[in-house]
């Protein structure tokens, strides 16, 4: 299975130590340059920055098509580099699925056709295959500790789509 991700899952489920659900879920995770580069190449420590450079699962592959990447971002308005090279290098592997929470770049996958899962999908698998047993206490920690942003509607959703 070929998943590549952009940076907030990583970052999330790195900040509140549950990283490890992406191998155990996926094998390996292709992330592209920049968005390596938006974990790596910043002044201030970034939760996942530390594992994108030394866990052997999470894979750097650069884009081949770059000129496809400077479309988008000319064309698109609030895609930044990492979504764009996200989106690129899904489209060029014809990758499994794409591992994205943001909205406007989830909707500009959706118009390739590529299948993409947020961040909150991927624990709701997670709790699903068993490799978590609550998914409560993940989300009040992702809201807490990463201020991560979901609506009392998703959160709801999410929790009665776990079964909590």
């Amino acid at each position: 299975m070929i998943v590549v991700s952009d940076t907030s899952p990583i970052t999330n489920l790195a900040a509140i130590g549950q990283l490890e659900l992406l191998e155990k879920l996926y094998t390996r995770v292709l992330i592209p340059t920049a968005v390596y580069n938006e974990m790596v190449g910043v002044e201030s420590l970034v939760p996942g920055a530390v594992e994108v450079q030394t866990l052997p699962w999470i894979v750097t592959q650069s884009v081949i098509n770059y000129e496809r990447v400077t479309e988008i971002l000319e064309s698109q308005e609030n895609i930044d580099l990492g979504e764009a090279e996200a989106i690129v290098l899904s489209l060029e592997l014809s990758a499994d699925l794409l591992l994205m929470d943001e909205r406007r770049g989830r909707l500009l996958a959706a118009e390739y056709r590529l299948k993409v899962t947020g961040l909150l999908g991927v624990l709701l698998q997670a709790k699903r295959n068993g490799f978590v047993l609550n998914l409560k206490p993940l989300l009040d920690q992702l809201i807490n500790q990463a201020d991560f942003r979901v609506s009392q509607e998703l959160y709801t959703t999410i929790l009665q789509a776990a079964g909590e």
